[in-house]
C-alpha cells in the first residue's frame, strides 16, 4: 500500500498528516510551497509517483486526483461560508467565493471518500455541497505520551494564560489587549506567535511576547502555563485545544464552531460569547483565583482526551478507511 498526501508546508493540517505518515506504513506526505496555489496548475507537477491512493485537503484536491486511484479528502476547517466573510480580507473573500469554492465543490464531487475533523465541519460541508456519500467524522488525535500534565509549574504567584497561534482576527487576537486590561494583577497572558504578527501588543505590562515556539517544544510550554485562552472565531478541530487538554489545562474559549464538541462548559473550562472580552476576562479571573478548580478542570480534560481523542484511535480510523477503499 502506497498513499501519497500532498499538503501545503507550514499549515496546521500538515501536522495531522505527518502523524499518519509516522504511524501508517506506505503513507508519504508530499509538502509543497503554498505560493504554488497562486497559479494552481503548478500543482499538477506534484509527483504522486505510483500511489495507490491520494489523501489531501479539498482546497486543491482536483489537481492531485489521478485516474484509477481513490481520492480521500479531509476537511480540517471550512471558511467559504457567508459567516466567515466578515472575518476575511477583501482578497480572501474574492478567493473563497470564486476559485476556492469551485475547487472544493469539484473535490467533493470527485472524492471516493470525504472525511471531516468535527461534526460541526461535516455539517457545514453537507449544507453547502450536498455530497452523495456520507461524511466520516474523524476527530484529530493527540499523542498523550508527549502532551501530559505536571504538578510543578515553576512560577508561583503568577497565573500564566497562554494564547498560541496566528495573531489574526480569526483567532481573536484583537481581543487580547481588552482582555488583558480587565485581568487581576497576578495574571499574565503569554503570547506565542510569529514576531511579525505581534504588532500592537508591545508595551502592555501583563502581556509577554515569546515569539514563535517550535512544535517540538510545545509540550514543555503547555506544562509551564495554567490556562489556555482561545478567543477564536472558527475552528475545525483545534490541535492547540486538544494538546492543552491533554496537558491538564482548563480552557477559556469562544462558544463557536467545534469548540462545544471539545470543551464541557463548567467542567473542562468555560465557553464565552464571540468577541465578548469582558466574559473572557471574568472566567480567566475566576480560574486564577481557584487553583483547585484549575486542577479539577485540567484532570477532566486529560481524561476526556484519553478516552476520546487519542492519536492511535485517529490513526486506526484512517487506516481502516484506506484499507476499505483499496480492497474494493
Amino acid at each position: 500500500m502506497k498513499i501519497v498526501s500532498p499538503m501545503p508546508s507550514g499549515s496546521g493540517a500538515i501536522l495531522v498528516h505527518r502523524a499518519l505518515e509516522q504511524a501508517i506504513d506506505g503513507y508519504h506526505v508530499k509538502p509543497y510551497n503554498p505560493w504554488f496555489t497562486l497559479f494552481p496548475p503548478l500543482l499538477y507537477g506534484i509527483n504522486c509517483g505510483s500511489a495507490n491512493l491520494i489523501h489531501t485537503t479539498p482546497d486543491y484536491a482536483p489537481f492531485f486526483a489521478r485516474r484509477g486511484r481513490p481520492l480521500v479528502i479531509t476537511f480540517h476547517n471550512f471558511v467559504i461560508d457567508s459567516f466567515m466573510q466578515r472575518y476575511s480580507s477583501l482578497l480572501q473573500r474574492i478567493h473563497y467565493q470564486t476559485d476556492l469554492r469551485l475547487f472544493t465543490g469539484m473535490a467533493v464531487a470527485r472524492a471516493d471518500m470525504v472525511t471531516a475533523v468535527s461534526q460541526f465541519t461535516a455539517d457545514l460541508v453537507t449544507q453547502y455541497f450536498r455530497p452523495s456519500k456520507p461524511i466520516h467524522v474523524i476527530p484529530n488525535g493527540i499523542d498523550t505520551s508527549r502532551f501530559y500534565p505536571t504538578t510543578s509549574k515553576g512560577h508561583a504567584g503568577t497565573v500564566r494564560v497562554l494564547f498560541s497561534g496566528n495573531l489574526s482576527i480569526r483567532k481573536g487576537a484583537p481581543l487580547l489587549p481588552h482582555i488583558a486590561g480587565m485581568l487581576s494583577s497576578n495574571v499574565k497572558i503569554i503570547v506565542a506567535g510569529r514576531r511579525r504578527h505581534l504588532r500592537g501588543l508591545e508595551g502592555i505590562d501583563n502581556i509577554e511576547l515569546i515569539g514563535e515556539v517550535p512544535y517540538l517544544k510545545m509540550p514543555e510550554l503547555y506544562r509551564n502555563v495554567d490556562i489556555l485562552l482561545m478567543p477564536t472565531v472558527r475552528e475545525g478541530m483545534s490541535l492547540a485545544v486538544l494538546e492543552a487538554m491533554a496537558s491538564g489545562l482548563p480552557i477559556v474559549a469562544t462558544d463557536c464552531s467545534s469548540m462545544p464538541e471539545l470543551i464541557a462548559h463548567g467542567k473542562g473550562g468555560f465557553l464565552c460569547e464571540l468577541g465578548n472580552a469582558e466574559e473572557f476576562a471574568k472566567y480567566i479571573n475566576q480560574l486564577a483565583e481557584d487553583s483547585n478548580l484549575r486542577q479539577e478542570m485540567g484532570e477532566y480534560n486529560r481524561s476526556k482526551v484519553e478516552s476520546g481523542y487519542q492519536l492511535n484511535a485517529m490513526v486506526d480510523h484512517y487506516r481502516e478507511l484506506f484499507s476499505q477503499l483499496l480492497e474494493n
